[in-house]
């Protein structure tokens, strides 16, 4: 096939089948997780650990991801809860990255269990789409030892909507031409970013399914629900924004982004997750021996409404902790808390090679102690591995640190 294909890679409940891998290769498990009822879950005790993923026996007791740990248990008394592994689910992360590397240099990845892989020339390197996105889910599945969805098409969107069809452990095409008997007989809250609010909305316009998205009048459907109505329109038809997966910034630098995978609306959380993306931004500007100058955070709500501010910071940094203070910061002025949070950026800017400090008599923080304790931390997990030394704040929540770091060549190097 000419042209671009694109491939979307989905890992199967992720989190518990890199927990189940993890557990059975260290010998803390005899039994596969994934053939019991069971979930990855945070602080069970405190009451406020959630279900960050199940097996599909717990499925089968109507467990539900998000949902809280006290109500899981209710349904299935029997569940086997575990605490993730963050260390192990960036470990595998890069695992499934590195094997995809291997057919292509367009790995793009959207969160931690999710990436693209972009092709040109598919053809005439792999044949014909269908049967070699085969041969990749099981050679996935029989070196990595977990199971993945393949999406393919010819775009992102595509791709990605081809891959939710159906779990797990399968292969699904939507190319343009099948898009109406595919795509449009679904219901309307299936297209991504409609999400539960946009697709109440649309109901109230008569309109139920993505085909009545994509029948439906562009101009009322901008009226009654400005850009983010006109977004889905042209998503219903298959046709992907420039930028969509991206959260761009002013200044390019230094940053990382995560998709949630369901909505964030506990500021508690939120911070969470930008202190596990200041993790990985650090650890990028030390290893390069680089100093940010400026901080700038991203967010996209769940109704595709974009927003980003930044600052400038007195001091040049490449400290964890002053780069996370300054994102919380951010975040505060542009979200009421209130609405829900689908993506977040942190982006470190203003980048130099040298470094100033500007100090204050009310500033009691000790940065320089804080930047040889960053610059310790990174060295023992460059020479023993991601697990080696974790926040502990990290251990109680449910928020992964979003994977994106340096990989494990280059931490060698550096370590070196």
């Amino acid at each position: 096939m000419k042209g671009k294909i694109v491939f979307h890679i989905d890992v199967n409940s992720a989190f518990l089948s890199w927990s189940a891998i993890e557990r059975l290769r260290t010998g803390l498990d005899t039994v596969d997780l994934r053939t019991v009822p069971s979930a990855v879950g945070g602080d069970e005790e405190s009451r406020h650990g959630i279900v960050l993923a199940k097996s599909t026996p717990a499925k089968k007791y109507g467990v539900v991801t998000g949902e809280p740990l006290a109500v899981a248990r209710r349904k299935c008394p029997v569940l086997r809860v575990v605490r993730p592994d963050f260390a192990a689910y960036v470990e595998q992360s890069n695992r499934l990255r590195a094997l995809l590397a291997r057919y292509t240099d367009r790995v793009i990845p959207y969160s931690i269990d999710e990436a693209w892989a972009e092709f040109e020339g598919f053809d005439g390197l792999y044949g014909e789409p269908e049967s070699f996105a085969n041969r990749l889910r099981e050679e996935i599945r029989e070196t990595l030892g977990f199971t993945v969805n393949v999406g393919v098409s010819t775009n992102r969107l595509l791709a990605k909507m081809a891959g939710d069809f159906k779990k797990p452990d399968l292969v699904h095409t939507l190319f343009p031409e099948e898009i109406p008997k595919k795509l449009w007989p679904l219901p309307v809250e299936n297209l991504l970013f409609a999400g539960k609010a946009a697709a109440k909305r649309l109901r109230t316009l008569g309109i139920y399914t993505i085909g009545d998205l994509a029948a439906a009048d562009p101009a009322m459907l901008a009226a009654h629900m400005k850009k983010h109505g006109t977004a889905l329109y042209e998503y219903a038809w298959g046709r992907e924004s420039a930028g969509m997966f991206d959260m761009e910034t002013e200044n390019k630098g230094c940053g990382n982004s995560v998709t949630t995978p369901e909505d964030v609306t506990d500021r508690a959380c939120a911070e969470q997750i930008l202190l596990s993306l200041c993790e990985t931004v650090g650890i990028r500007l030390r290893a390069d021996n680089r100093k940010a100058g400026g901080v700038s955070v991203s967010m996209r709500t769940s109704s595709f409404e974009n927003s980003s501010r930044q600052m400038q910071l007195d001091s040049t940094t490449d400290v964890t902790e002053e780069i996370y203070r300054a994102a919380c910061e951010l975040l505060g002025r542009m979200w009421d808390g209130r609405r829900p949070l689908r993506l977040l950026n942190v982006t470190a800017t203003r980048l130099t090679d040298g470094e100033y400090r500007q100090y204050s008599l009310f500033d009691r923080v000790d940065y320089e102690k804080l930047e040889r304790a960053n610059q310790a931390i990174d060295s023992i997990r460059a020479r023993f591995g991601e697990n080696a030394v974790m926040r502990a704040s990290f251990l109680k929540s449910g928020v992964p640190p979003t994977s994106g770091g340096l990989n494990k060549e280059k931490r060698k190097e550096k370590a070196r």
